[in-house]
């Protein structure tokens, strides 16, 4: 045992069994731990059972560990141990629009969204002044048809070297490979307006005006080889009208996306999220 209590989250999935919260239940009393918060999930459909929890406790990470794989062996489990309120280590994916990376770059600052952005990557420069401005290194990354591999082999280098536990793609207006997309597998956000599919390509909310629209969305997923597929983290919405302009139908969209995009960060970053299937389960 340490001196001083931590404390700790835990989130886990696994096959829907009795017997599962008494376990872990059991594993925390017996290294002292005192459950602060608790949720959990059996899903039906998929037989999956879910839980996340934060707790303090004296025991030292090694002990908690070894006593979890124990655990995770007995219920055949997926689990995950972190410190409570850990910033995680992030990569900002851009390209040219601003809203969403200054809106991540802003909230970790004020100190409402539990990252360390340990740098900005983008395929033009545009945005390479807002990075300096939150004194944040920029990478200038640019891709081609013939030069996409070898840019995201570059992204992959420095991703790993730079230990980023978490990709987001802030309207990054390139397309991940397949490769790519498996390498960042339930670790890569991305952001985009809900309008899919029927507004494809450039100037969507101007196509939106034309036609239009009451609602204005956004939807924040995992990346996935599956274009704009991905499981989905997070979406918002906001009324508009005959009313508004296709200029303003974009502001709107610009603030429900990064709203949308925020949050999803928050929740993964809290480990507040497990994959179920092509689903998410979000313990907000």
């Amino acid at each position: 045992m340490s001196t001083e209590p931590t404390a700790w989250v835990l989130s886990l999935s696994c096959p829907d069994r009795p017997g599962i919260v008494h376990a872990v239940s059991g594993v925390l009393a017996e290294n002292g731990g005192n459950i602060t918060e608790s949720q959990q999930f059996g899903d039906p459909d998929t037989g999956l059972f879910f839980m996340r929890v934060e707790f303090v406790s004296p025991a030292l990470r090694a002990t908690l560990e070894q006593a979890f794989d124990a655990l995770a062996e007995r219920f055949e489990m997926s689990l995950r141990l972190d410190t409570a309120g850990r910033k995680m280590r992030t990569i900002v994916m851009v390209s040219k629009a601003a809203h969403c990376v200054n809106d991540i770059l802003f909230r970790e600052r004020s100190g409402t969204l539990p990252v360390d952005v340990v740098a900005v990557v983008g395929n033009h420069p545009t945005l390479r002044p807002l990075a300096e401005f939150y004194g944040k290194p920029f990478v200038h990354l640019p891709v081609t048809a013939d030069t996409k591999a070898d840019a995201e082999a570059e992204l992959l280098r420095i991703v790993e070297e730079r230990d980023a536990e978490l990709v987001v793609l802030a309207r990054y207006m390139q397309i991940l490979s397949p490769d790519l997309c498996e390498a960042l597998r339930g670790r890569a956000i991305n952001i985009h307006h809900s309008f899919l599919p029927s507004f494809k390509g450039a100037r969507p909310y101007f196509q939106a005006h034309d036609r239009g629209v009451k609602l204005i969305g956004a939807t924040a997923h995992y990346v996935t080889a599956d274009l704009d597929e991905g499981p989905i983290i997070e979406q918002d919405i906001e009324r508009v009208d005959h009313t508004n302009t296709p200029e303003s139908l974009t502001a709107i969209g610009a603030d429900v996306e990064r709203k949308a995009l925020a949050r999803a960060v928050r929740w993964h970053a809290e480990h507040r999220i497990l994959l179920d299937g092509h689903r998410t389960i979000v313990f907000k």
